[in-house]
């Protein structure tokens, strides 16, 4: 039995990458294979790529806006999300909350650190550009909000968001939320299905993208 590896490229600032956060735990428990959490900075990732927001990109096209609107309620209906509310505060600047990630991963509570921001990002409403309540944020959720924000500042955490950025548009990502498995790559929440798929298919013995 192969065992792939499967990257979720996640952005704080992505809805969609929230709703995808809260499904991946019942696709590991049926496939058994863990996701890594690979932060990047959507603002770097769309200027690479030469993308931009959906909210952007349709704000011509109402049609689109609605459309994409009903996709996302089916889906939070279909996964009982009903925690999930818009922030008030969208866009919001993320490159804070990002490098946090980066220094919680090298303090070994990244997946802490996810949980926390995401609810506070897409279920609470809290403005995550704010240092103040981010860091309040963090010590609520029972993390060291002192050492993560003193660390999100070094230099080599910063180089490491801006690298797995440049790493993400090199493989082919756009934007969030992305998944890998293997190198076989799968855009959107909507995708988890055969991102599901793919992984079942290498653990029964098909070769990895």
């Amino acid at each position: 039995m192969s065992m792939p590896t499967v990257q979720f490229l996640f952005d704080f600032g992505s809805p969609n990458a929230y709703l995808s956060h809260q499904v991946i735990p019942a696709i590991e428990a049926r496939t058994g294979v863990r996701f890594e959490y690979v932060p990047v900075l959507l603002g770097g990732l769309f200027k690479a790529a030469n993308n931009r927001s959906p909210m952007e990109a349709y704000k011509d096209i109402p049609l689109k806006r609605d459309y994409e609107r009903m996709e996302m309620r089916r889906f939070i209906a279909k996964h009982g999300l009903d925690r999930f509310r818009m922030n008030p505060h969208f866009p919001v600047n993320t490159l804070k909350i990002m490098r946090g990630a980066i220094a919680a991963q090298r303090l070994g509570v990244l997946e802490r650190y996810v949980d926390v921001v995401y609810a506070a990002m897409w279920e609470d409403g809290r403005n995550l550009d704010d240092v103040a309540v981010i860091e309040a944020t963090l010590a609520a959720g029972g993390l060291d909000a002192t050492a993560l924000m003193a660390l999100s500042q070094d230099a080599e955490v910063k180089a490491a968001l801006v690298q797995n950025t440049q790493t993400a548009f090199e493989r082919g990502a756009f934007g969030s939320p992305m998944f890998f498995v293997g190198d076989e790559m799968y855009f959107g929440k909507d995708r988890l299905r055969d991102v599901e798929e793919e992984i079942l298919r290498v653990k029964a013995g098909g070769s990895a993208g």
